[in-house]
């Protein structure tokens, strides 16, 4: 990442100062955030919302695809123990890979209930999302996990259907 441009910098600089001083500012600001005041900057925005859980989650409902992809990823720095399981539950249920991958990243395999990681797995094998993208999946896995991609497996194969490579090594 390289230097920001001093008009990102000073965005950045007044729009921090706008959400410290009054969280429901973030609401206009986000969405430009990395337009106007660069890469990191929705990140930075975040931070200065010190957990206020009620509008991390307001942002993310009206947020679009890669408003919920930097607030998923952001949750880990949050501060937020399991407060955000929700958006990550909600984002398992979209069809958007980029959101089912990062819902399994570092806080949800963190937070998720057993079974809700189980199904966050098989979903992203449907979805053809590698499992290697899967934070904490060697550490999750279990001999429910590993039936499951077992019993998904043996469907292919009875399908004719390659089974992913991924999915061997873990059987």
């Amino acid at each position: 990442m390289g230097e920001m441009e001093p008009r990102a910098e000073e965005w950045l600089a007044r729009a921090l100062s706008q959400v410290e001083a009054d969280h429901g500012a973030v609401h206009l600001l986000f969405p430009q955030a990395e337009r106007r005041g660069g890469t990191g900057a929705r990140r930075a925005l975040l931070a200065a919302l010190h957990g206020d859980q009620a509008t991390i989650r307001a942002l993310y409902e009206r947020g679009d695809s890669g408003e919920r992809l930097t607030i998923l990823a952001a949750l880990p720095e949050l501060g937020l123990g399991a407060a955000a399981i929700p958006l990550v539950e909600d984002a398992l249920r979209t069809n958007d890979a980029r959101l089912v991958a990062a819902a399994l990243g570092p806080y949800g395999a963190q937070w998720l209930d057993d079974h809700a990681f189980r199904q966050g797995v098989l979903k992203c094998v449907f979805m053809e999302i590698p499992l290697a993208s899967i934070a904490g999946l060697d550490r999750r896995t279990d001999v429910e996990l590993t039936r499951m991609l077992s019993d998904f497996a043996t469907e292919r194969r009875a399908a004719g259907r390659p089974v992913p490579h991924d999915i061997l090594e873990r059987i």
